[in-house]
């Protein structure tokens, strides 16, 4: 019986009804939008971030002081120690190694340089601080486990503007930059002849791209690792690594230091990706290192986040504020229209509380179908914006509906909750007599 009369009073005044639902659809559509874009932001800021470059860097623990200014390693190239390259499979054999989006190692050689334009050698103090940066460009590393992967530059520093083409892996081949080239009087197609002191004896290099890339790679020639490791006597190694990890922002919790941990949060730590916790593994992996965070990178992705985020919630805040407004006005306009039903239900013997639960049910079964539409509306919405900002829409989730039911039932409870309280309070006999 109580079923049926629900019923019965759901499909009059449609109405009232009809812009309830449209309210509450309209509110919910735009909640379902804010909360499955905000799910998916992360993980797609995240990608798009890595186009900023690396935010890891791998030095020797046994290294010279650091001096580091603004994010930028100031220290001598030639400074140091080196790290193994037959080191650098390990990587991605760590916890979060799916995280690790690209590594690439740099060995920097001072150089001096002679072109056919010049016909004569360019020294430091005439092309300034000239150096050879030995890197890999796309290189297959070996994995345990007999897989490959491949990686370099293109992954760490995908901004690098190059005029030209890159060279191979195994090429006698380089990239000078913009800067040093001009300065050289090269161009495209000459030869270039490296020397890293001794100019008995040199390497011929080809130069095929001009590197643009407005840091102090433009006064550097780029060259395979394998030229640079040549170059200084240091077959097999390295100087400094560059890794490119996909990350989640560091709260409160992850600025914490582990040492002070207890056993169940430093398993939530090292079990979350955090870029301190992601330095520590590879810190643990590939012995005898140093890893720092370059703070300009890792700082500004966790801000743009956050600020992301908190934009959607005060969005998703204010169209469930409209929503609630929008309900209570019509529940208060229903609940006057009804005070004779009201009254005359009284008097038939019906509680404060049974009218008061009628009345609810009823708002409740408008929330499920405003819902459910909202819900359904919010989808189409989510993939229009995920599309249009992101270049992919987030795909629907169970979780995401199921929130969304609840705000609704929610939002309508709180939006009638005053008006539902007069009804409950009418008398009958003031409202019978029409007074």
């Amino acid at each position: 019986m109580f079923l049926r009369l629900v019923a019965d009073s759901f499909g009059r005044r449609p109405r009232h009804k009809l812009l309830t639902g449209a309210a509450l659809a309209l509110g919910m559509a735009v909640a379902t939008a804010a909360l499955s874009v905000s799910l998916d932001v992360g993980d797609r800021l995240a990608k798009e971030f890595r186009s900023l470059g690396a935010n890891l860097l791998v030095t020797p623990q046994a290294d010279s002081l650091p001096l580091e200014i603004g994010g930028v390693d100031y220290r001598p190239v030639n400074a140091g120690a080196y790290l193994p390259e037959a080191d650098l499979p390990k990587l991605k054999t760590i916890f979060w190694h799916n995280n690790i989006m690209g590594f690439s190692p740099i060995l920097e050689v001072p150089i001096e340089a002679w072109s056919p334009a010049s016909k004569s050698w360019i020294t430091p103090a005439v092309a300034g601080k000239a150096s050879l940066m030995g890197i890999w460009v796309q290189h297959n590393v070996e994995i345990p486990g007999g897989t490959t992967y491949l990686t370099g530059v293109v992954k760490t520093n995908p901004w690098w503007d190059v005029k030209g083409q890159w060279f191979g892996e195994d090429s006698r081949q380089c990239v000078v930059g913009v800067n040093l080239l001009k300065r050289i009087g090269a161009k495209l197609g000459d030869d270039l002849n490296v020397s890293s002191g001794d100019r008995a004896k040199w390497v011929t290099l080809k130069v095929v791209g001009v590197l643009s890339s407005g840091g102090s790679e433009d006064e550097s020639v780029l060259a395979p690792l394998s030229v640079a490791q040549g170059l200084a006597g240091r077959p097999g190694q390295y100087r400094k690594l560059y890794v490119s990890a996909l990350t989640k922002p560091e709260d409160a919790f992850a600025k914490r230091d582990p040492k002070s941990f207890t056993p169940a949060e430093y398993d939530r730590w090292f079990c979350t990706p955090y870029i301190s916790s992601i330095a520590f593994q590879i810190q643990q992996e590939l012995l005898g290192t140093d890893v720092r965070v370059i703070r300009r990178v890792a700082e500004g992705e966790g801000q743009i986040l956050t600020r992301v985020r908190m934009l959607l919630w005060l969005v998703t805040g204010a169209a469930l504020l409209a929503a609630a407004l929008a309900v209570g006005a019509s529940s208060a306009a229903s609940v006057i229209e009804r005070r004779t039903e009201i009254g005359l239900m009284k008097a038939l013997g019906a509680g404060s509380g049974t009218v008061g639960f009628l009345l609810a049910a009823e708002q409740l079964l408008l929330a499920f179908v405003g819902g459910g539409a909202g819900y359904a509306l919010g989808i189409i919405l989510a993939r229009l914006l995920g599309e249009e900002i992101f270049g992919a829409a987030p795909e629907p989730s169970l979780i995401v509906f199921f929130v969304i039911i609840a705000l609704a039932a929610g939002v309508t409870i709180l939006g009638s909750a005053l008006p539902l309280r007069r009804a409950s309070r009418y008398e009958p006999a003031p409202i019978l007599r029409e007074e």
